[in-house]
This record gives structure tokens, sequence and C-alpha cells, in this order.
């Protein structure tokens, strides 16, 4: 194309899309956020269900600088098909996001499309909690607030107006697919985002100096990462799915006899009367609930039951239903509309007064995302044609259904002055706040490890369970695995046994012991040993998370910005401020671990490696694969079998290098949200002169921490 005719071209384009665009809003919402408005914005847009106030005073002391681009130069345009934006990409940005993703890491070059489904094993976007947020390592992000099904070319399109004649100058044949296909995915300038049959757009820009610090701006925008309660951060056993009652009180007494770590039973769906769709009333397997429970309790064990939110006739509050529901059912059951205010209030009130007052801990959401829609036989959920009476469609309910789920149930606790910690099936933006784990069924060892990763861009947790294992190998892999994520769970559903009793499904449940078992059940109670002694260090860490907005689980790309190395790295991640975690798989005993900028230890051998450098190590398999940045505190307790009101944590300060930062105990009842009325500790652990002081301030009363002893590595 000639120049003039290019830039006459170009001038008739941006006056055509100015025209288009009209009046654009644009307002600083909080400290750091813009908001851009054009058009009509949607009405079930996922910042309306927001339920937290933003963290504004939190949200001025985190740095930020301006974004990379002039807003003029974001084009939207409204027509026929819907909306679209153009936003520009500068030729060193990597990008990341649009929430658990599975497939892929960085996500520049690619075409995706978050949208919720039961099954996202491909990488377009699919997920059980998809995001239209993306975040660039320039320091800034972008949400689109939109529940609708939004696609996002990630510089993977050449506009018209990008060619020139340079452009086909050395082009030369192409003959294999790899070559043809590489020439046709170049990476661009521009994100495109398409949103059919939307009217307008609101859409949040947050700002930083990094990327670690736009997700931060993200998730205390939200209202803060969720603290879970104490015991949350304990081992997490769920039992098989037909268990009795007496079944379930044996294996509660199995884990006190044996002395193996545990906090949380999970009852599978043989404790419904109907399990698909759900009655939520008791079967004849739990004939005196009330007495399990409180046995349970007095074994210092809490219970967590699972369900979905089909509700079935058999329900008590089915018909009070019936007509705040989709025109659609799935398995027999109705679908609340729980943006409705009175259909949230009849599911939440049934389950506080049946099951909540009783003494139920906690809940575990099942199949709230969609049935896998890449496959025409699964057809389980309700379809996008749906209607509810709040107005919002089945396409818009399908991506928001997770998380109104969640709040509905979690508002319970929080009137309660009562924390909890869920595990639920499917999220989407703006739930940082909320204590909750997503889990999947899908079971790829290496795709486990990557979403503890992706999902920490978009202010989500996720939870690789421990289930089925092929060997003993990949049964010690998969459980360090689980034990270096935001909860721990070993979810037995298909077993009669523990799974280190008998590794296989048929000869478990036949009560044939694995002839290595005394053997692994030794390691088990090791393992869980070393988990339980993080958990001093792991709340702090989640205190960072409600405070400051810092994921406590999260990718090397956040915490060293600047070495471009760590941008593809999804199987290592930072615990917490110290801590490095590289977790391996069934099929390698070593593995490559690269170390970024400084000096690190081994959290056991204390072994130094430095920093900028890949190492082939072994990893064994009585211990956590752990690294410690030196320079740093870990406060390390005595390990205990459960946490209760009253547990007390004896604590090691070990010392790793030298001149270290101080660290920041958090310290509370771990049980209540008194700590956000300011009722808790921030116990100070420094280094000076070869000697660890402890300094305590705050105005919680009692002691949760003790300091007992202080160890010192260089």
């Amino acid at each position: 194309m000639k120049a003039p005719i290019y830039f006459l071209f170009l001038f008739l384009w941006f006056a055509k899309a100015l025209q288009a665009q009209g009046d654009v809003s644009v307002t600083t919402f909080a400290p750091g956020v813009i908001k851009l408005s054009f058009g009509k914005p949607d009405t079930f847009a996922p910042y309306n269900f927001c339920t937290e106030k933003p963290r504004v005073s939190e949200m001025k002391d985190v740095a930020m600088a301006d974004l990379p681009f002039v807003l003029k130069d974001v084009k939207i345009e409204v027509n026929e098909r819907g909306v679209q934006v153009r936003i520009p990409l500068n030729n060193e940005e990597q990008l990341y996001g649009f929430g658990m993703q599975i497939g892929s890491f960085e996500q520049r070059g690619l075409r995706k499309r978050p949208i919720v489904n039961d099954h996202p094993v491909s990488d377009i976007g699919f997920s059980h909690a998809p995001q239209p947020f993306y975040l660039s390592t320039a320091g800034y992000g972008v949400l689109v607030n939109t529940s609708r099904y939004v696609t996002f070319l990630c510089g993977s399109n050449q506009e018209l107006l990008q060619q020139t004649s340079e452009s086909n100058a050395k082009e030369g044949l192409k003959f294999t697919p790899e070559e043809l296909y590489a020439q046709q995915s170049p990476k661009h300038s521009a994100v495109w985002i398409d949103i059919p049959n939307a009217k307008g757009v609101e859409l949040f820009f947050f700002q930083g100096t990094t990327l670690k610090e736009s997700v931060q701006r993200y998730n205390l925008f939200s209202g803060g990462g969720g603290l879970p309660p104490l015991w949350g951060l304990g081992i997490k056993y769920r039992t098989k799915g037909d268990f009795t009652q007496d079944d379930v009180l044996k294996m509660a007494k199995y884990f006190r006899s044996h002395n193996i770590p545990c906090d949380v039973l999970g009852l599978e769906p043989g404790w419904h009367s109907n399990s698909y769709s759900c009655s939520y009333v008791w079967s004849d397997k739990f004939p005196r609930p009330q007495a399990m429970i409180d046995s349970l309790k007095g074994m210092n064990l809490r219970l967590n039951l699972w369900e979905h939110a089909y509700v079935n006739p058999r329900a008590p509050f089915y018909s009070d239903l019936k007509n705040l529901s989709g025109n659609f059912l799935v398995w027999r059951g109705l679908v609340p509309d729980f943006v409705n205010p009175n259909a949230a209030k009849i599911f939440a009130d049934y389950h506080e007064q049946n099951l909540v007052d009783k003494g139920i801990a906690s809940f575990k959401l099942d199949e709230c995302d969609n049935s896998d829609i890449t496959q025409g036989k699964a057809t389980w959920g309700f379809p996008d044609l749906t209607k509810f009476p709040s107005g919002i469609d089945g396409e818009q309910m399908h991506q928001l259904f997770g998380t109104l789920y969640a709040k509905t149930l979690f508002d319970i606790y929080k009137k309660r002055n009562q924390r909890t910690y869920f595990d639920y099936r499917s999220s989407n933006v703006f739930t940082s706040s909320l204590p909750a784990v997503l889990y999947s069924d899908i079971y790829g060892h290496n795709d486990y490890i990557s979403m503890i990763s992706t999902a920490s861009f978009g202010g989500l947790l996720w939870s690789p369970e421990l289930r089925d294992s092929k060997n003993e190998t990949d049964f010690i892999r998969r459980l360090q695995t689980m034990l270096l994520a935001p909860q721990a769970v070993v979810d037995a559903w298909f077993l009669k046994n523990t799974p280190w009793f008998q590794l296989d499904r048929k000869l478990n449940n036949e009560d044939v012991r694995y002839e290595g078992a005394d053997k692994l059940e030794e390691l088990v109670r090791s393992l869980f040993n070393e988990r339980m002694s993080f958990i001093p260090y792991l709340y702090s860490s989640f205190y960072d998370y409600y405070e400051k907005g810092i994921p406590p689980f999260r990718p090397l790309v956040m915490d060293y910005p600047a070495d471009k190395k760590v941008r593809p790295i999804s199987s290592q991640f930072m615990i917490g401020q110290n801590i490095m975690a590289a977790p391996t798989t069934m099929d390698s005993n070593a593995r490559t671990v690269y170390f970024p900028q400084g000096l690190w230890f081994d959290y056991y051998t204390h072994q130094q490696y430095e920093g900028g450098k890949s190492y082939q190590l072994n990893i064994p398999f009585d211990k956590l694969p752990l690294f410690v940045k030196s320079g740093s505190i870990i406060p390390v307790a005595t390990p205990v079998n459960f946490i209760d009101d009253k547990t007390v944590f004896d604590i090691t300060c070990k010392v790793f290098g030298s001149n270290p930062s101080a660290f920041l105990l958090f310290e509370d009842d771990g049980t209540s949200f008194n700590f956000q009325k300011g009722n808790a500790n921030l116990i100070s652990l420094r280094v000076a002169n070869g000697k660890g002081s402890v300094e305590r301030k705050g105005t919680y009363k009692d002691r949760r921490y003790v300091i007992k002893s202080w160890e010192f590595f260089k």
C-alpha cells in the first residue's frame, strides 16, 4: 500500500471508530483503577455482584505508574454484532490471566475465549473459572466487566492497517504446516476484544509498576484476599460416597488413633436422601446426624458437606423456589435464580437453619459450572437460552453461577461472625475475598501444578486433590503437590480405606492391604506433619493476601519481573514471600529447577544455589520440594494433629542467610472476623547482632504462637 493511501485509510478508519464511539466516560474509580464506560453496559455485569468494598486505604500504598498507552488509543465500536474493543500492545509485553487456565500460561499470540466448562482440557480458554481479565508484564491489568462469552485476540491477528509493503518483502515459499501457521500467527500490536450481543461496555484498568502490583490492586479492589480459618489450612479428608454414619466415625477414629493430622472430614453425595438433584435432607445412612456431628466435634474434626444447587422436588423448600428459578431443569431439579434476593434468601435460610446451625463447618459446591460444551453428549447443564425471573439469561448465569452460589452460602457464615473455607467448582472475577478453593475432575498432574500459578492472576485459589494413583511413585508425587497448595485435600470418595492402605481401587474396596502400606502410612504421617508445621507461615501469607492483595501462592513472574527467564515457568511457584516450591510428577525422580536472582537454600539440607541459574536436582520422596530465599526468617511450628480454638503453636524461627528481613506473624482467634475490627496482633520476628528478637503489637489478648527457639543457616 502506498504511504499517502495508507494514511488516508488510517484517518478514515479512526474517524469511523471515533464516530461509533460517541462519548466515552473515563473515571478514576479507586486509587490506580480507571473505569472506561461506553454505550449501555450490561445490567448483570460481575462487578454489580461484588459485595465487598474496595480497600481504598490499602490500595493507596501499592505503587503504580501510568498506563503504557493513552486511553484515547483504546478504540471501542458498537455495531450490529455487539461491542469490539482494541487495546494497544508494545513489542516487549507478555500477557497472563483469563482465569484458571489449562494448557497455556503465557497468553500473547493466542486466541482466548474464557467460558465456564466442567472439562477444561484445551487451551482456548474454557475453564472452571473463566475471567475476562488479563495482565501484562508492562504493569497493568484490563478487565471487561461482562458476564457474556467474550473472545480475546491477544496480539494474534494482523489488521489491514498494520500491513505495509515491507511486510511482504521476504516471505518466500512455505511448505510445512509449522511454517505456514507460524507465518499466519505473528505477535501483533493490539488486543482485540469481541463481545457479541452487548450494547455497551465497562473496562477496568488496574495500574501498577509491575504485574504483581496490578494483581494486588485488583485483589484489593475486590475487597482483599479471603482469610481462611486456621483449621482450613490443615488436612481435609473426603470419605467414600456411600459411607454410613458408622463408617464416617470409624474413619475419624482411625485418624486420631494413628496420630495422622486431619482437621476436616468431607461427606460426598450419599449423605443426601436424593443427590442428583439434591434434597439437602439426610439419607437413611445417617439416622442420627446431630450425634455424628457432635461426636466428630469431640474428636476435633469439622464436617464439610458435598452438594450442588439443583433443587430436587423432595427438597423441603422446592415449592418456595419453583417460581424463582430458571425455566429449564437440571437432573429434574430447579436452578435457583441467585440474582434474585428472594431466591438466594430461601436457599440460604434453609441451609442456615438445618445445616449450619447444627454444626456444619463448610460446603463443597459441585457442578456449579456447566456440562462439557465440547461434547454433545454432556448435556446436564441448563442451556444458554434459559430464562430467569431476574432477567438474566442462561449464558450470563453460567458465567456467574458458581460465584453467586458460593456468596449465598458464605453470607450465612459472615453474618454469624464465623469463618469458613469452601470447595467450589466455578468462579469469575471480583471473588478474591471469598474464602473458597477451586477444584476439578480433571487429573493431569502437570496441569494440577500449573493451575496453582494460573489461578493466582485473577484472585483465585486452586486445590489439586489427591485421588487415584498409578503406582507408589505417582502417589507420593501427587501427595507432595497436594500439600503445597492453598488447601490440602485427599479425596477418597471411591475408596473404602485410605489410599495408602491400598493404591488399587478394586483391592482397596475388597480390604486387601497393600504390601507397603505400613511404610506409606508412615510417609503420609511425616509429610502431613510437614504441612502442619507451616501453618503459621501460611496463615501469615494469607493475611498478606487479605491486607495487601498479594496472592499466597503465585508464579515466579510476579516476584521477579525483570527476569525474562521466569516468564514461561508455571511448574515452580512462590509460597508467601520467602519460599519457592518445585514439585515434580510421577515420571521424574529429578527435575530442572530454575533459581531467580539471589542466593537460595534447600529447606532441609541447607544446600545453597546461586540465582540466575538452573540445576538438575533429585527430588526426595520423604520431603517437600521447598527452597528458601537467603535473608529469610521462616516460623516453623511443632506439628499438631488438629487445630482447635485453644491450639497454641510452639515455633522455631529458622533463619536462612545473612541480614534477614523481618517476618510478620499474624495472630488472632483464627475463627472469627474480629480481626477486621482490629482484634489481632502482628508479631515482628527480627535478627540483630546474630540474635533473634520478638515484638508483639496489637489488641488480641490470647497467645496462638510461642517462640521457643532460633536456628541459623548460612
